[in-house]
């Protein structure tokens, strides 16, 4: 018999060997099972501009190595980004001069230029002193309202 050496008593159990408790446990193991258009939407967020894989993979309850892995297999073609199987593209932008108004006199206050920017049915204008980094978030807003 074994004697249990912090509280003196004996112990039912042999003195060689495990001697501890077993538990099994049953159900789901806790993994999310993301279908593949769900991880290609989440590899084209990770691609945005100013988007980091970490601050992706924490708002997706998943970790960064998932993703850079899912990025790994759409790079090699094994998760199609599209339903066509191809890589997403940007879209081209297109620049105008800006026309003074009608009547617009000498005094007149210049008129800055505006970019457009379309994301399925949201039209985003911006004039020149609005940032990259500003712009960059709005369309990620967009696009992320979208999904």
């Amino acid at each position: 018999m074994v004697r249990d050496v912090e509280r003196g008593a004996p112990l039912d159990v042999s003195g060689e060997g495990f001697a501890g408790r077993l538990e099994v446990l049953t159900g789901p193991t806790g993994r999310a099972h993301r279908s593949d258009e769900v991880k290609a939407r989440i590899v084209a967020e990770s691609w945005l501009p100013g988007a980091t894989v970490a601050e992706v993979a924490r708002r997706h309850g998943t970790t960064r190595w998932q993703i850079y892995r899912w990025r790994q297999l759409a790079k090699r073609g094994d998760l199609p980004l599209s339903s066509s199987g191809e890589m997403p593209a940007f879209a081209a932008v297109v620049l105008e001069e800006a026309s003074p108004p009608a009547g617009a006199g000498p005094l007149a206050s210049p008129v800055l230029p505006v970019v457009e920017i379309v994301v399925g049915e949201v039209v985003i204008r911006a004039s020149e002193a609005v940032g990259s980094e500003h712009l960059a978030r709005a369309i990620r807003a967009v696009r992320l309202a979208a999904t």
